[in-house]
């Protein structure tokens, strides 16, 4: 591609090729993608080893998943990435909508100040995975073999026996817990004979990228029915290095190996951009929408995540940022197991949390892909209504759906969930991911999420005419001995707290009042709060979110 000059990684021997017996690994992910490597940095992150086994020695190919969401790059942020992801890609919070030749109506994604990160940034796949796997090589704990390619596993009840083929050969491995990270085509997947559930829909879609000069905004621009690409729809997205991401709708009849065809693609790109406007192509593919999964993830010791257990369409963005969703649910929880400080059966609420979030992303998927290729004249006919009534009435634009975009899941219904005492309001609540919010500790200006993660928090607001220390101290005690250890942190306008809400934002987006508590799990997602800390209570829910039955109901 000229805008991108792929990297190459070398095969270093293992002397895994050549023991005598399979050598023991704690974890290995298969599968050096966004997801697999996303896991693996959380992992390291909580002192675990964990090797990764790829087959190929370079990133994707193509830009791939190109929108990275606000929680995906807060949680990559938690990994230490979040800057340079910053730096490389687009930002934006805009989306406009068109239906024929006029623009209806256009959105924000991010209407309000506070958040470290933007509603989304456009990057291309091959530069997120380039920079993960930078991280990934610098790690002491991580070890990634490329050119490695698992050919057959043999689950049992204590691990999986993994072979692997390699330049060395052929090898087996033992690994105590198998992260199957490898994709919509998951070879593993296939080995253990498992089948996906749900449905392929009869359209396909041209994805192009091209390396062109413009002036159009960084945002997101979705045409139904333009006048460019008559009866089908449109989108347009800016990434890195001048490159724009075309997608174009061509129906059930188009044959792919024709629509690939330069010959095919420019005329149709040049009815779009105008025909004087140069540009250069860089990739082109034609997809079927899908919206399928596993009916469970985990199957003992092996765990899939990303594309491997579940596949939704493009619109939406919710695939990528999907499965680093999985990552960070998953690795808290089997870091906890592996440290024997949680039950094993605490990894069945992976299943638990993340399936319905994967219900609601292909829920989502499918009711977009309904809207944007309606099948018969009668949805035909009522999305056109929607689309003209919403140019007017902005009641008609939640109707409108060009593709629901990634929102961070909320675990509803979660069995690691503890109590919601006091009448909060709905946002913040147990299962929800963690607001984020700037912040002062001492005289350092931070990010709220910044001070949350890797391990269980307990942020308290101290109560009435009780000082910051003392009431830390006391919430401390009542955790002391508890596995796993809980930190406490106060915070507050009182400038003695750790950390100082300056702004007013953080108590505005927690509803924080004295004596407020919210217990935070590893993920920066709220386990429990109450409007005035229980210490036995709060045992209880901690004993709740690491899977142990709590002593008393909660």
């Amino acid at each position: 591609m000229a805008s991108y000059d792929y990297p190459r990684y070398e095969y270093r021997p293992t002397p895994d090729a050549s023991a005598a017996s399979p050598v023991a690994h704690e974890t290995v992910v298969v599968g050096a993608g966004p997801v697999g490597l996303a896991f693996a940095l959380d992992m390291a992150q909580r002192g675990r080893r964990v090797l990764i086994l790829d087959e190929d020695d370079t990133v994707s190919i193509g830009s791939r998943a190109i929108c990275w969401s606000k929680r995906t790059l807060e949680i990559m942020d938690r990994l230490g990435l979040g800057d340079r992801l910053l730096g490389k890609g687009v930002l934006w919070n805009t989306g406009r909508v068109f239906f024929r030749d006029r623009e209806i109506y256009d959105f924000d994604l991010l209407p309000e100040t506070g958040h470290r990160m933007p509603a989304f940034i456009n990057l291309q796949q091959y530069y997120f995975e380039e920079f993960a796997i930078d991280a990934v090589l610098a790690h002491p704990s991580i070890e990634l073999r490329f050119k490695s390619r698992v050919t057959a596993i043999e689950p049992a009840a204590d691990g999986v026996l993994v072979t692997v083929e390699s330049p060395q050969g052929p090898y087996r491995i033992h690994a105590a817990w198998l992260i199957a990270c490898d994709g919509a085509r998951s070879g593993i997947r296939r080995q253990m004979g498992l089948e996906f559930r749900g449905k392929v829909f009869e359209d396909r879609f041209l994805i192009t990228d091209v390396r062109m000069q413009a002036d159009f905004p960084a945002e997101r621009r979705f045409w139904f029915e333009p006048p460019f690409h008559n009866g089908q729809s449109a989108l347009l997205h800016k990434q890195a290095d001048d490159v724009w991401r075309i997608d174009l709708q061509l129906g059930w009849e188009a044959d792919p190996e024709e629509e690939r065809r330069p010959e095919r693609v420019i005329p149709r790109l040049r009815a779009m951009l105008g025909e004087n406007r140069p540009f250069e192509i860089e990739w082109i593919s034609v997809y079927t929408f899908q919206c399928r999964r596993l009916e469970r993830f985990r199957h003992g010791r092996v765990i899939f995540a990303g594309d491997a257990a579940h596949q939704v369409s493009p619109f939406g963005a919710r695939g990528g940022n999907g499965g680093i969703q999985d990552t960070d649910n998953l690795a808290w929880k089997l870091a906890l197991v592996q440290e024997g400080l949680a039950p094993e059966s605490l990894l069945d609420s992976y299943d638990h949390e993340r399936g319905p979030a994967t219900d609601e992303n292909i829920l989502n998927s499918t009711r977009s892909t309904d809207f944007i290729t309606p099948k018969g004249e009668a949805s035909r006919a009522f999305r056109d209504a929607v689309l003209q009534l919403s140019e007017r009435f902005p009641f008609a634009r939640r109707f409108v759906n060009s593709g629901r975009l990634s929102v961070p899941a909320v675990y509803d219904g979660s069995p690691l969930n503890g109590p919601d005492r006091g009448g909060f309001p709905a946002a913040m609540r147990p299962g929800s991911p963690c607001a984020d919010s700037p912040i002062r500790s001492g005289a350092t200006e931070g990010w709220l999420l910044h001070h949350l993660g890797r391990e269980f928090t307990l942020l308290l607001c101290p109560p009435e005419g009780v000082e910051p220390r003392v009431a830390a101290a006391e919430a401390a005690a009542a955790f002391a001995g508890s596995v796993p250890g809980v930190a406490v942190k106060t915070i507050g306008a009182d400038t003695a707290c750790d950390l100082i809400d300056h702004r007013g934002i953080a108590t505005a987006r927690y509803a924080l009042a004295p004596g407020t508590a919210y217990l935070i799990r590893p993920d920066q997602h709220v386990a429990a709060r109450w409007r005035r800390f229980d210490p036995e209570e709060a045992r209880d829910a901690l004993a709740k979110a690491i899977g142990r039955r709590a002593p008393r109901e909660v």
